[in-house]
């Protein structure tokens, strides 16, 4: 579903991705870990055009998007829950939830427009906590509710490929775990997803596949039970506990 070969990304003259490949087949999850700095949220803003790469290909259901700006790669289905949430402050929760399906509404978009009301319905049943607060000010919502915002609002897409960048970031254990159960449940319901996340060893629990990420290379690279196992990994990302 999403193919990545030799991906290069610079911010000015500071070359941060050195060639990473990697893929995203369809319906399973693939996380991406590492160490802070190793550029893991610089791969994500390079797949959805935040960032324009320096050089590789970036292939989405068998069509480049390589280069393209944002708007148009939403538009072919990649939806991207960013690091650190970027809610609309100002705006009411339902209206955040509009306005991840506004791809759906604009005139050339392959996205179909479907059944956007019945689509906010499914996003408030998976986010129980925004259906309570679906007429407040997005602002005004806890961390652990503006991140749940943040990946219902990309979900609003319809996505072909769902993209979640720290996921966790900032949250209570106990949020993290209830973040964890619905990326599970996501993937139950055979979402494709590409997870970048700071706690190693849940990634590696829901995922398929992962890849570890170093100084902007591919260190390695496995299915995710194996990863787990692996002394060198565990030792790295995952604590001794684990």
């Amino acid at each position: 579903m999403l193919q990545v070969k030799d991906l290069k990304a610079a911010y000015g003259q500071v070359q941060v991705l050195h060639g990473i490949s990697l893929s995203v087949p369809k319906g399973q999850v693939v996380t991406l870990i590492g160490s802070n700095g190793a550029g893991k949220s610089t791969t994500m803003r390079a797949l959805s055009g935040m960032l324009k790469p320096t050089a590789g290909t970036v292939m989405l259901g068998g069509q480049s998007i390589t280069g393209l700006p944002a708007h148009r790669i939403t538009r072919r289905g990649l939806a991207h829950s960013p690091e650190g949430r970027r809610v609309f402050p100002a705006q009411t929760v339902r209206d955040n939830l509009l306005l991840g399906a506004f791809t759906r509404l604009t005139i050339g978009s392959s996205r179909a427009r479907g059944d956007i009301e019945g689509d906010m319905d499914r996003s408030l049943d998976l986010f129980p906590r925004l259906r309570e607060r679906q007429h407040q000010l997005a602002g005004t919502l806890s961390g652990g509710e503006q991140q749940m915002l943040a990946m219902a609002r990309a979900l609003m897409l319809n996505p072909e490929v769902l993209l979640l960048d720290e996921p966790s970031m900032g949250l209570a254990p106990i949020l993290v775990e209830e973040v964890f159960q619905i990326i599970g449940r996501l993937k139950a319901q055979g979402m494709t997803m590409l997870l970048v996340e700071q706690f190693a060893a849940a990634a590696l629990a829901v995922a398929d596949y992962g890849y570890v990420l170093e100084n902007g290379h591919i260190a390695v690279h496995g299915p995710a039970e194996q990863l787990r196992n692996d002394p060198k990994v565990r030792d790295a990302y995952l604590g001794s506990a684990h």
